[in-house]
């Protein structure tokens, strides 16, 4: 059988060690520099020395459905088809969540290792990506929400609450885990948000947070690990200087303009996690009543204090590499420090708990960290040099990039 696989026009060799990409939901670079200059990451910023420490951009928009599912095809999101968390079918006018691996257009690296004969494993914090991550994944495919008990007893300590750290930390315990007893070959490890939600680069509890993830790092690099670790989106406050929310009602300004149900706005943020966000992120989609009535939209909209670029759908497919068939009339991006949302009747903002806003999903939250364990081949460091590096690329570089 092959040492080479293809998928999507990229070509694959076979782990040559054990090999593990982290997923680390929402680390903005800031958060590694901040731990770096702080000796927070230690083992991290050791990869300086002896691996690769740079930046790559997210897909667009900047969340995590769409992220992930790149991350583990190697393409953006007009290839495989998962373009938000959330979105609206225009054909039945339901609102989908964009769980269901049958809305995927590709097949994923995991599932073509697994099925040229590498043990392969995919864990991850929140159920919600565990179908896409499993798709056709014949191997070890689970989330920290829904782990059974015997993922229980293999991690050692009963699966955590959803809204806590420890929900990504159970993730990567369960990936020392695997790799200590040798259960799998290559490794696929997504973790959760909720601390980048809710505390800022050099908080108590931030520090902590990530204290623990390079202490689990460093316990993968001893064991022999080829580590890879990307995001899926960075992280930005997204609050007034009094504290309160930042926010664009999209839906209600321009309805009130333009008639009561002129647009529907969509936040395709939106998941069954919106406790730390209240489904407010940067990147909507608009769907007119009229068509008629789209120009005047647009411009009303790209008129808002706040709102950075307003596209229409086709320009919005080619810019950010999106599926054309699955956008809507145009989408409005807001800056690094606005949330747009739809209706304020439909966000519920008392989750955020004294916590300032900070969220994602715009073009302020495209960069993030790019991070490997062992040196490139020279091939692959003028790579790094010259191209543009996209999350998405994490495979390649671990799997035919290092030495």
């Amino acid at each position: 059988m092959s040492e080479i696989l293809e998928l999507n026009g990229r070509r694959y060799r076979k782990p040559q060690r054990t090999t593990v990409v982290i997923c680390a939901d929402g680390c903005d670079p800031e958060y590694i520099e901040r731990g770096i200059a702080d000796g927070i990451l230690p083992t991290i910023a050791s990869f300086a020395r002896k691996g690769y420490l740079g930046t790559a951009d997210a897909a667009m928009p900047t969340f995590t459905n769409p992220n992930n599912v790149s991350i583990v095809t190697g393409a953006p999101p007009s290839v495989h088809g998962i373009a938000g968390n959330y979105y609206l079918d225009r054909e039945t006018g339901r609102e989908v969540m964009m769980t269901d691996e049958r809305l995927m257009r590709s097949e994923t690296i995991l599932a073509l290792m697994a099925r040229a004969g590498v043990a392969t494993a995919a864990v991850t914090a929140k159920d919600k990506l565990r179908r896409l991550l499993g798709r056709h994944l014949d191997g070890i495919c689970f989330s920290s929400e829904c782990a059974d008990t015997e993922v229980e007893a293999m991690v050692g300590r009963p699966k955590p609450d959803m809204y806590s750290a420890d929900l990504s930390l159970f993730v990567l315990d369960a990936g020392v885990k695997l790799v200590e007893c040798g259960a799998a070959e290559l490794i696929y490890l997504s973790l959760s948000d909720y601390v980048q939600h809710a505390h800022a680069p050099g908080t108590r509890e931030a520090d902590a947070f990530h204290r623990a993830i390079d202490e689990r790092v460093r316990r993968l690099v001893e064991l022999g690990a080829t580590v890879g670790l990307v995001a899926d989106h960075g992280m930005n406050d997204k609050a007034l200087a009094n504290g309160e929310p930042n926010v664009i009602f999209l839906e209600d300004e321009l309805n009130g303009r333009f008639g009561t149900a002129a647009v529907r706005v969509i936040c395709p943020i939106t998941d069954p996690f919106v406790r730390h966000h209240g489904a407010l992120g940067s990147f909507v989609r608009v769907y007119a009543r009229e068509a008629d009535d789209i120009p005047a939209l647009m411009a009303a909209s790209a008129r808002l204090t706040g709102v950075e670029i307003v596209l229409d759908a086709a320009a919005a497919a080619e810019r950010f590499e999106l599926p054309r068939d699955r956008e809507s009339d145009f989408v409005a991006l807001g800056d690094e420090n606005t949330a747009i949302g739809a209706s304020r009747s439909e966000h519920d903002l008392s989750g955020l708990a004294g916590h300032r806003l900070r969220s994602h999903g715009g073009l302020g939250e495209q960069r993030v960290p790019f991070i490997l364990s062992r040196r490139l081949t020279p091939e692959y460091q003028r790579l790094a040099a010259t191209r543009r590096l996209r999350n998405f690329d994490i495979f390649d570089f671990v799997l035919n990039g290092v030495e």
